[in-house]
């Protein structure tokens, strides 16, 4: 029985994670890439849209880091997006590639700023990465950077509820403390 259970809950995860991954593939809203566009990427639609792409799916990707309940999570939901982008439509073939390596490296940038203990706020550091990126001013009092950590903030916000709506919230009895937790 054992054994039946290990590969039932393997099941689970994967249907999870590939729902996740769905939640993280949605596309940016136009408001949002016209934002960009006019902001950053000198009215460049399709760079600006990409660069919301790639910002919505590495976030969730730092939120489940952060705050799944299982240690697999975000290995598994990494595991499912990739899968997802290999096979986006919007991607050209000959590219996928070159994708892969924008996406890296904006899933780097964006650890190295939401994570750091430096200046400012997270949510500021992370847009003032999307701005760089896409070529628009990074001055953190910049009404563009503003803009751009309501974005961010936002999309943290999308991403946390589909983590949740995908594996489940945790729950903790009130009189348990969650140091006091063992699994």
């Amino acid at each position: 029985m054992r054994l039946f259970r290990s590969f039932r809950d393997d099941r689970a995860l994967l249907r999870r994670s590939a729902a996740y991954a769905a939640a993280l593939m949605q596309e940016p809203a136009s408001a949002d890439v016209e934002w960009l566009a006019q902001d950053a990427t000198r009215g460049d639609l399709d760079h600006a849209r990409w660069e919301l792409r790639y910002l919505r799916r590495t976030l969730g990707i730092l939120v489940a880091q952060r705050d799944a309940l299982d240690d697999r999570t975000p290995s598994e939901a990494l595991r499912a997006l990739v899968h997802r982008m290999q096979k986006d439509r919007n991607v050209d073939g000959a590219l996928l590639e070159l994708a892969e390596r924008q996406f890296n490296a904006r899933l780097s940038a964006y650890r190295d700023a939401f994570t750091s203990r430096g200046h400012g706020l997270a949510t500021t550091r992370v847009a003032q990465n999307l701005l760089a990126f896409s070529g628009g001013p990074i001055h953190a009092d910049d009404p563009a950077v503003r803009r751009g950590a309501e974005r961010v903030a936002q999309y943290l916000a999308e991403s946390n509820t589909a983590l949740r709506e995908s594996f489940g919230a945790a729950q903790l009895p009130e009189d348990v403390a969650p140091s006091k937790v063992v699994r």
